[in-house]
């Protein structure tokens, strides 16, 4: 099948969850004898070329603002995507689907995921909130098969549109740790040193309520916040003023390669304090490499950890304060998930199987 993705910012890419689910299951659909193009906004990748792991890589102009940068890309791809000889065209998120419809009218089976309900994030105003609302009606009215990552989100699209939405998660490839080297050099952690959060530094996100919860606490362990903006700078500089009265906060700004694998190798604990989520793989990733983590009690987070983690009142520091005492004081509920939570999360979180089930809603679609 000839297959092309549209929606993600880019590949190679950590700008997002979605931008990793997409290089992911395109690179196992492309060595299952499938030519997949992914259109991709040169700004946001962290290399320019022409393929990367199996997958054909399209470069598309747009207008690099909060409003209009996602829209004009979308445009020019589903244009381009409508006039090429694509088997599936694959939407990802809500506002790129609002689009979704060219292509279908082109004669292409369209497929669209869901990868949360974007109009709920703060930092979004009244026009693109609605645009989005749009977005989630588009997802569930123009896609010849809509997906989604959350299995809280397909009930959703079931009971509100009576969409036959199938539930396809976010996966993990197995992690395997590796000592401290870099982390020592640039900020002076060890193994089981600090207390971690890594995620994009957006208002939905919640980073707030751990820093107002931190700052309550008496331990030696640090803070580390690491992450970049996303059309977020007054956000990302609320957050710097609220750390910078603390030292044993640190803000790493976005991180990636061995960075990123030291600081999840040699956390003590994981905080993913988030207001709404679609399926976190920054969470799935924490787990994967063996660690207690501690969450928001939104339905996506809870459908992930299930027994294996922690959690507290979403949008409640003195909650998040309580429950972070309590394991900080008490190591033996923090051994305890880490003795079960990787076999878990490797088991019921995979990549071959996420692509495989997505490549089963493509070929029911070309043999309709």
């Amino acid at each position: 099948m000839k297959i092309a993705m549209i929606g993600q910012k880019g590949v190679p890419s950590r700008s997002g969850g979605v931008e990793i689910h997409v290089e992911e299951i395109g690179a196992r659909l492309a060595k299952s004898n499938n030519e997949v193009t992914v259109y991709c906004r040169k700004s946001y990748c962290d290399e320019i070329k022409e393929n990367h792991r199996g997958i054909n890589l399209k470069y598309i102009p747009s207008i690099n603002t909060k409003h209009l940068d996602a829209i004009t890309y979308t445009l020019l791809a589903s244009l381009d995507a409508a006039r090429s000889k694509y088997d599936v065209v694959h939407y990802h998120a809500l506002g790129p689907s609002l689009l979704s419809f060219i292509p279908r009218m082109f004669g292409k089976k369209v497929v669209c995921t869901v990868h949360g309900l974007d109009w709920q994030r703060e930092k979004w105003g009244k026009v693109a909130k609605k645009a989005l609302k749009l977005g989630e009606l588009a997802t569930a009215k123009f896609p010849h098969k809509t997906i989604s990552v959350s299995e809280s989100i397909s009930n959703y699209y079931n009971e509100t549109y009576n969409n036959d939405t199938i539930f396809v998660p976010n996966g993990i490839d197995e992690k395997i740790s590796i000592e401290a080297s870099e982390i020592i050099e640039k900020y002076g952690l060890h193994k089981d040193e600090y207390i971690l959060f890594l995620a994009r530094l957006v208002p939905e996100k919640g980073v707030h309520y751990l820093i107002e919860a931190y700052n309550k606490l008496n331990t030696n362990k640090k803070l580390i916040i690491a992450g970049g903006s996303s059309h977020s700078d007054d956000y990302v500089n609320k957050v710097n003023e609220m750390a910078k009265e603390n030292p044993n906060i640190i803000m790493t700004g976005f991180v990636n390669g061995n960075l990123l694998e030291e600081l999840f190798s040699n956390a003590y604990m994981y905080v993913l304090p988030s207001e709404i989520e679609g399926l976190p793989i920054s969470l799935l990733e924490a787990m994967s490499y063996g660690h207690c983590c501690l969450v928001s009690d939104i339905e996506q987070n809870l459908e992930v950890i299930q027994s294996y983690g922690y959690s507290f009142e979403s949008k409640n520091s003195d909650d998040l304060y309580e429950k972070l005492k309590e394991l900080l004081d008490n190591e033996n509920k923090i051994l305890d998930v880490r003795s079960k939570v990787k076999e878990y999360v490797n088991n019921k979180y995979n990549w071959d199987k996420v692509s495989e089930d997505t490549e089963k809603a493509y070929k029911a679609l070309k043999s309709k």
